[in-house]
């Protein structure tokens, strides 16, 4: 084999060499820059996962101590299980949160509340109140057991 092709053949060598190693350096930053993206996202989410954790057992202490009322109580309660853990909803006693929220659901909030009648408003209230009052045994027990529930 004349030398010419052999140096040839011994550049080319290297040079593949000198590819692989930069393609796999590129490629090791781009897979720890990728774990720590996500070790960050996971660390972020279990953070905001035990804070609606904590929000549920203080909302759920504010109701054993009637410190809110039963339906807002209920209603946040049951926005933060469905991120939380969705599945109690349909088990008791924690089922009156999703009970209470589908019988409320026809009320208006927030500004639609403002922008409305207030002999409507007023209407929606005592059918609230009536609410309340009707599962307020249920509402407590699954507060209290809510409580100390282990998510």
């Amino acid at each position: 084999m004349p030398t010419w092709l052999q140096w040839t053949m011994i550049i080319m060598g290297v040079g593949a060499i000198a590819f692989l190693g930069v393609f796999i350096t590129r490629q090791l930053r781009t897979i720890r820059r990728d774990q720590s993206a996500a070790a960050k996202s996971k660390a972020f989410q279990d953070q905001r996962r035990d804070g609606m954790v904590e929000s549920i057992q203080v909302l759920a202490m504010a109701v054993e101590q009637d410190q809110i009322e039963y339906s807002e109580a209920c209603l946040r309660i049951k926005g933060l299980l469905e991120h939380v853990a969705p599945d109690l909803l349909s088990q008791a006693p924690y089922r009156i949160f999703q009970e209470m929220h589908e019988q409320m659901q026809h009320m208006p909030t927030h500004q639609a509340r403002q922008d409305t009648d207030s002999k409507f408003v007023q209407k929606m209230d005592k059918e609230r109140f009536a609410l309340e009052q009707k599962h307020a045994d249920t509402i407590r027990r699954a507060a209290t057991a809510i409580r100390h529930h282990r998510f």
